[in-house]
């Protein structure tokens, strides 16, 4: 891995998907980069994610443009950084069970289509065509967006490493930042390193080594936890990723399992009565699961920003630039992230 320089034009602290964008934007617009992670690249929420990305965002246009922009890049990933990515076509709907969330939809779809996002409202019979386990009396209509593809996140994050190491950035993991002083002298255990700017994509961290450096990023890590089904009783192939508007219960096929979420218990709610309000929405939405037995994947926290919209910007009197609040939709926006970085440095 070699020791650090003595500096570098940018330092990106964080080697997650958010990152390793950045790092490699940066090294092919000719940017002295080098990247500093506290573990292994990939190792923090950008391994921990249900592998997809999407463009469609309910109440939120803004991160749909966002995810199209990058939607594109990914088509085109393996030009830019020399590395294949498989795509894998499989949608994503919005279950709607109240009259108000369809309202809510057609309020919002035309500035969805202007950001480029590909969604419609279909019927609840087109619905549970889609996705068989959708019992068809249980809703009333759903948000279809064909733009949703399953990824390895960590392809990603190893594809954008290995482009930026090819424009010549250097990436030093098992390297956590330690400190950083007013002149951005970024400090680590294994030495320091002076940065004309510091760029800060350390993901839940953010915040922490934000504030190493006297900024303040409005973001509060959120808990998240995912569960497996047991094997269902019936074969149920690939289904498309599905989000219940009411509760926020989402899932999606995983080999012969269902993948799900839908947060974590609640404040005084306790893990056996979130997991039967799980089982019971399940078991409404999805009759085939009623009962299903369901079990811990994986847990941890993403970084929320306000509303749940990243933000991406510059201090306005120090050389520190930042990507944080994704809320879990950073393999969505990775690619235009790393992009906006690049022209804020490029720009200064």
């Amino acid at each position: 891995m070699g020791a650090l320089p003595a500096r570098a034009e940018a330092v990106v602290i964080g080697g997650g998907v958010i990152g390793t964008s950045a790092a490699h934007h940066l090294a092919e617009a000719g940017v002295d980069t080098v990247l500093l992670e506290r573990g292994s690249l990939g190792g923090g929420a950008s391994a921990h994610t249900a592998g997809m990305v999407r463009t469609y965002f309910p109440g939120d246009p803004h991160t749909g443009r966002m995810a199209v922009r990058s939607l594109t890049a990914y088509r085109d990933f393996a030009r830019h950084t020399a590395a294949p990515l498989t795509l894998k076509r499989l949608g994503f709907m919005v279950l709607f069970t109240d009259e108000r969330e369809i309202a809510e939809f057609e309020a919002g779809h035309q500035a969805q289509r202007a950001a480029g996002v590909r969604v419609d409202l279909i019927g609840a019979r087109e619905a549970a065509e889609l996705n068989p386990l959708i019992g068809e009396r249980a809703v009333l209509a759903a948000a279809w967006s064909p733009e949703a593809y399953h990824v390895d996140g960590l392809d990603i994050v190893r594809g954008y490493a290995a482009g930026a190491r090819n424009h010549g950035a250097r990436l030093f993991t098992h390297t956590p930042v330690t400190g950083i002083d007013d002149d951005n002298t970024v400090h680590t255990p294994r030495g320091s390193i002076k940065a004309d700017s510091v760029v800060c994509t350390a993901g839940p961290w953010s915040g922490e080594v934000a504030s190493m450096a006297s900024v303040d990023l409005p973001m509060t890590p959120r808990a998240i936890e995912m569960l497996f089904t047991d094997v269902p009783p019936s074969p149920h192939g690939e289904l498309p990723m599905t989000l219940h508007a009411g509760s926020g219960l989402r899932i999606r096929s995983w080999k012969d399992r269902i993948l799900l979420a839908m947060g974590v218990p609640q404040a005084g709610e306790s893990r056996e009565a979130w997991l039967g309000r799980i089982g019971g929405h399940l078991g409404a939405l999805f009759p085939a699961l009623d009962g299903i037995g369901l079990h811990r994947a994986w847990s941890g926290d993403f970084d929320a920003g306000p509303n749940n919209t990243a933000f991406i910007g510059e201090h306005p009197t120090r050389r520190f630039l930042y990507a944080a609040g994704f809320s879990g939709a950073g393999l969505c926006q990775a690619p235009a992230a790393g992009e906006k970085l690049r022209d804020l440095l490029i720009a200064k």
